[in-house]
């Protein structure tokens, strides 16, 4: 008998991250993309005036609602894997930690992790990605990499807190193997925004609008509230088939 193909093993096996049970973040996943959303429109004038200082300006709020969905509605890295320790009968259960410091060391830190590493990681490698589709080479550098922070922080935080960093996991978060949940949509969808993003910037409506990198950041704001509720409904648990 031929042995599993790796892909079709994982692919049988991974399962939909879903939110964590309790009322707060049943009502806070549908609360963010509004706040997301209100943030970037309120800020749309003052990105088209000046996107530099405004897109610079925006990172900072971005990163604190998304550091906040993540450590009230999602499971961070290894959660599922708790191991229950077993007891002799008369034992006496140990201390648990308080639950300030659970909660510090089990959703802040991760939370503030994936911040991190989103911003070291992903941003540059959104960045070359940006180059190699066409973004300018000469000029507008800093419009890019900060068109890249941005879809790096939308599409990746969430998806460092629930995967964390296995290299295996990865290999299927980018190669669309992974079941549809409301944290992969989030990726695809800002994704597929930021490239339909760039749809108006060759037509020849001489709108202030449509210059680098602004119509790209609002789409991948627009993609990422459409694929978060995709993902997390409609879609849930389906899988992008390949001919």
């Amino acid at each position: 008998m031929a042995a599993a193909n790796p892909a079709e093993k994982s692919k049988s096996q991974a399962t939909p991250i879903d939110l964590l049970n309790y009322d707060t973040a049943k009502l806070y996943t549908h609360v963010h993309p509004i706040l997301l959303l209100s943030l970037y429109f309120y800020s749309f004038r003052s990105i088209v005036a000046d996107p530099i200082s405004t897109l610079s300006r925006t990172l900072l709020p971005l990163g604190v609602l998304q550091i906040a969905y993540v450590a009230i509605c999602l499971p961070p890295t290894g959660s599922k894997d708790v191991v229950v320790e077993k007891r002799k009968p008369g034992e006496k259960k140990k201390a648990a930690p308080g639950k300030l410091e659970s909660g510090i060391n089990g959703k802040i830190i991760p939370a503030f992790l994936s911040l991190i590493l989103s911003t070291l990681a992903a941003t540059p490698l959104l960045f070359g990605i940006l180059i190699l589709f066409g973004a300018p080479i000469t000029t507008h550098i800093f419009e890019t990499g900060l068109c890249g922070a941005h879809i790096a922080f939308l599409s990746t935080i969430p998806l460092v807190y629930v995967h964390g960093v296995d290299g295996e996991k990865w290999k299927e978060i980018v190669g669309l193997l992974l079941p549809i949940d409301e944290v992969y949509g989030c990726m695809i969808g800002t994704m597929f925004g930021a490239w339909m993003g760039a749809v108006p910037i060759p037509l020849d409506w001489d709108r202030e609008w449509q210059k680098w990198p602004i119509t790209i950041v609002t789409g991948a704001y627009i993609g990422f509230a459409v694929g978060k509720l995709l993902g997390g409904t409609l879609l849930k648990g389906k899988r992008i088939k390949f001919e």
